[in-house]
């Protein structure tokens, strides 16, 4: 071998690098899961608001209790939501809708830990709509009572009894209230499922 002359070695180009499919650049994440994230972060601070506000509701009713300080020999005037099976039913739906939200906490935490799964935010969206459901014929059903107690109805000869029982009538106005907020936050969850589940 001369002093003139190079030495050169061959190396073989990768696969990869010859085929030109070598990425340079890590393509970026679609931002899909923070959103879903947030998303069930809502979905379960919606659902403490809803616990606390049918609760709220089944309890007021439940304890609407009232007895007037005057009654005669035979009479003693007493207004308690057992004395119509319109009240009575109201109280039950607005404990099942709030056992049923108690109940669906796990499943949110699980929409936040995992994003991405559908079967739990398909089965939160069609047990939402029934508790909708449930919680909106008892509310209505109450408010049409409420209405009659407050303003009576001559036609029928039904009194107005507010007058005499105010406080009955201001526990019961209240928990027909509360039941409302519960339809509203679980309209709300309802959209929040199916905007997750749309961007699936």
């Amino acid at each position: 071998m001369k002093s003139g002359d190079h030495a050169s070695i061959d190396v073989p180009e990768s696969s990869a690098v010859a085929k030109g499919k070598a990425p340079l650049i890590a393509a970026p994440r679609e931002p899909k899961s923070g959103f879903k994230k947030g998303l069930g972060v809502a979905d379960f601070l919606l659902r403490l608001g809803a616990i606390t506000a049918a609760l709220a509701a089944a309890a007021t009713m439940g304890t609407s209790d009232e007895t007037l300080p005057f009654f005669t020999q035979f009479f003693q005037f007493e207004a308690s939501y057992d004395d119509l099976p319109t009240f009575m039913f109201f109280v039950i739906a607005m404990a099942l809708t709030g056992g049923y939200l108690v109940l669906s906490l796990p499943f949110s935490i699980v929409t936040i830990v995992r994003p991405h799964a559908v079967a739990p935010r398909l089965l939160l969206f069609i047990l939402d709509i029934v508790a909708l459901t449930l919680t909106t014929a008892a509310g209505a059903a109450a408010a049409a009572i409420v209405y009659l107690a407050h303003n009576g109805n001559p036609n029928t000869n039904w009194l107005a009894i507010c007058q005499q029982f105010g406080d009955f009538c201001q526990a019961v106005s209240g928990a027909v209230v509360a039941s409302f907020v519960t339809v509203v936050v679980l309209m709300l969850l309802i959209l929040l499922s199916g905007l997750a589940l749309k961007k699936h």
